[in-house]
């Protein structure tokens, strides 16, 4: 099987969890785009066979969420799954502008990381050090947040709809809210519903999936439709799969970078990349 298969991740599954049940049932390569943690839900690509080398092409997409923030507590993990370090008052929500606070966390922020993430420290995942009672020094990050909503769901919660960058930690947007309401809070409850340009209606459950049928798979031309596409003839495809690089030479200066290079069939071959004025290959794909 070739192409990125969507999941419909349940709540209770670890992302690697997923990727090895879809693997016992078809084999081969197989890894997941975004990693949700094991109480979300919602959707989860996997990159299947051949798909699996278009993966750093893929991984920077941007994402969309939907989900609750529990006011008055928060967590050491920042999630429901975390002990409880800190309770507060809870804001009288009916009081408070909801369009104009989620307008503050709108555009380009900065975040700094949570403890429990899996981004290392001299090798060592920070989540490993968390468990441990170490906590290190972070560095905020930038981030971008192109629409968030938030809506009351009782005294006490939060309901919000998210767009935002690769890169975006929502259980730190979760603490940071209940931070501008004066109160403390943590992620109750996280659903994906995007991944650039797949979205959750057309993923698969786990058991709804059949490996015989093409629901929820995407081919990896319509994975990677985002780049500008160039189609080759046969001898110039030949040449790509063997890894000649005169085909190469044919691609205009000004073509956006990466780009995909089609066969006559009409179906991806490779992904070429550009620095400076020299194209090479990012990716070459083998044949289906």
């Amino acid at each position: 099987m070739n192409g990125i298969l969507l999941i419909d991740k349940p709540e209770g599954l670890t992302s690697a969890d997923v990727v090895r049940r879809v693997k016992r049932r078809i084999g081969g390569k197989i890894g997941h785009l975004g990693t949700l943690d094991p109480f979300a839900t919602g959707l989860l690509p996997l990159c299947c066979g051949e798909a699996t080398k278009i993966a750093q092409f893929l991984n920077t997409a941007d994402k969309a969420y939907e989900g609750v923030v529990q006011l008055g507590r928060a967590t050491d993990t920042g999630d429901r799954t975390g002990q409880p370090t800190r309770a507060a008052a809870l804001p009288d929500l009916p009081s408070v502008d909801l369009d104009a606070l989620a307008r503050r966390f709108t555009g380009e922020l900065q975040q700094t990381p949570p403890m429990y993430s899996a981004l290392k420290r001299d090798g060592v995942p920070l989540y490993r050090l968390a468990r441990q009672g170490v906590e290190v020094e972070r560095s905020p990050r930038p981030v971008r947040i192109d629409r968030l909503t938030l809506e009351p769901a009782g005294p006490d919660r939060l309901r919000f709809r998210l767009a935002c960058s690769k890169g975006t930690y929502v259980r730190v947007l979760a603490e940071d809210i209940g931070a501008a309401l004066g109160s403390a809070a943590h992620l109750e409850a996280l659903r994906r519903t995007a991944f650039g340009s797949f979205a959750v209606d057309d993923a698969v459950t786990l058991d709804a999936w059949d490996p015989a049928q093409s629901a929820g798979l995407v081919a990896l031309r319509r994975a990677l439709s985002h780049l500008p596409a160039v189609s080759i003839d046969d001898q110039a495809a030949v040449a790509v799969r063997q890894g000649k690089s005169w085909p190469l030479r044919a691609l205009p200066v000004e073509l956006a970078t990466p780009a995909m290079l089609l066969d006559c069939a009409g179906d991806l071959i490779a992904v070429a990349v550009r620095k400076s004025d020299l194209w090479s290959y990012g990716r070459v794909l083998g044949t289906a």
